[in-house]
């Protein structure tokens, strides 16, 4: 990414998810965001400047999402053929975005698509949405976020100050989570 200053970055950043949003709704199309944005969300502030935007929405949007983001302008980058099935990457105004697609498996069990083995919680998707800069979206619990942090870790992911302090965030956040 190229080097910009933390108020154009995030002014970028905050027009791609209103942008996002917009098209979601347009749709009647469930999606979570989750990583550093969920965790503002949750928060209702931002807290760091971010380097991407995760989302969550069901495999079942996945062709119309494509359709829309294109024609929106955004650029669809290739994703290895070990993650096609799970994500869609794009970028838009220097801004890297990438869907997850989740999916219940043949017992009813929350999954990654493609991935069974990594099933997630039950209370994974919040139904409620939460505001940020005049955005309004749903997020993933608090206790989802910090056990994807603590799976990267078991699974090798390299360590990034901002996971450990993105983990610190989360236990306040769910200590205080209803």
């Amino acid at each position: 990414m190229e080097n910009i200053d933390f108020s154009e970055q995030t002014e970028f950043h905050l027009k791609v998810l209103s942008e996002i949003s917009r098209i979601f709704k347009e749709h009647n199309a469930e999606f979570w965001f989750r990583g550093g944005w969920g965790i503002d969300f949750l928060l209702g502030k931002i807290t760091r400047q971010h380097s991407d935007v995760d989302i969550v929405t069901w495999i079942t949007n996945r062709e119309r999402l494509q359709n829309k983001l294109l024609k929106a302008g955004y650029d669809q980058i290739p994703v290895s053929e070990q993650f096609g099935n799970r994500q869609s990457d794009f970028r838009k105004d220097n801004v890297d975005v990438t869907f997850v697609y989740v999916t219940y498996n043949a017992d009813g069990s929350l999954i990654m698509n493609g991935l069974p083995e990594w099933v997630w919680r039950t209370d994974s998707l919040l139904p409620k949405n939460y505001q940020l800069h005049g955005i309004s979206a749903k997020v993933l619990h608090p206790k989802q976020l910090l056990e994807e942090k603590q799976t990267y870790e078991e699974i090798g992911h390299p360590y990034r100050q901002k996971d450990a302090e993105s983990k610190k965030i989360l236990h306040r956040i769910i200590s205080d989570f209803t």
